[in-house]
């Protein structure tokens, strides 16, 4: 009796060691399942990414170019792209954007300082020069509506007046800008955009006691804008399978 109850041990723990031994086999059939799919030249892909953005105005207030201090704004910003590749090297892309856009203004040789912002909606359209997902240039233009303006005073570093306007007349209605870009190794994207329309309506008016006043007539920025994002142009997916019969699965990753 005892040589038999031995005998099951020891067949018990060679079938435990060997159900052990079959879990990471079953593991790495399932990720034998994973690839990597690119879309193929000649298909519309969607890419989106976060932005971050450094923000510096090119001044000409009453033919002073003094005052402009460089603002970082690292949301709300984000791209949605539609990106159509006519091969593995040249591409084109349009879609949509939500942008914050400002720029702070220390008046010279004074206390006060100024902080302007908007956001708005964009729509770019662009090309792209390298190797799709990868490596690339790009190039393109951008016109934006801006639907919420907001408007800080500042003296001696104490906030004095705040104001936020829906699609205030305050601003130009449209901001147009041109864009150049990379996206190197990594992901890691970098764009310089400069807006050719000047930021503020410089033919707003506003009643004041009984006056009418022009407060942005002598304020002329027109602002230069370096932006961070990752893999923006990177269109890869990874499609995985749980287990060989499962039914596949689409799960969009970064390469």
């Amino acid at each position: 009796m005892q040589r038999f109850l031995k005998h099951i041990h020891t067949a018990t723990r060679a079938f435990a060691s060997i159900a052990l031994m079959g879990i990471p086999v079953m593991a790495l059939g399932q990720y034998e399942q994973t690839r990597v799919e690119t879309p193929p030249p000649g298909r519309v892909y969607w890419t989106s990414g976060g932005e971050w953005n450094l923000t510096t105005p090119l001044l000409d207030v009453n033919g002073s170019d003094r005052g402009g201090v460089v603002r970082f704004a690292p949301f709300f910003n984000l791209l949605f792209l539609a990106n159509y590749d006519a091969s593995d090297h040249f591409g084109l892309f349009s879609g949509f954007t939500i942008r914050n856009l400002g720029f702070i203004y220390q008046a010279p040789e004074s206390d006060e300082r100024y902080k302007y912002r908007t956001y708005n909606l964009g729509i770019p359209i662009g090309i792209k020069l390298g190797r799709m997902h990868r490596s690339l240039v790009f190039a393109g233009y951008e016109l934006e509506l801006p639907f919420n303006y907001k408007e800080k005073r500042f003296l001696n570093e104490r906030k004095e007046d705040k104001f936020n306007v829906w699609f205030s007349d305050r601003n130009t209605s449209l901001m147009q800008s041109v864009m150049l870009g990379v996206q190197g190794p990594g992901g890691v994207t970098l764009a310089l955009k400069y807006y050719i329309t000047n930021f503020h309506n410089k033919e707003y008016r506003e009643n004041i006691d009984g006056t009418d006043v022009f407060p942005y007539a002598g304020l002329n920025a027109n602002l230069l804008c370096l932006s961070f994002t990752f893999d923006l142009f990177n269109g890869e997916r990874t499609l995985l399978q749980d287990l060989p019969g499962d039914r596949t699965r689409d799960v969009e990753t970064r390469k």
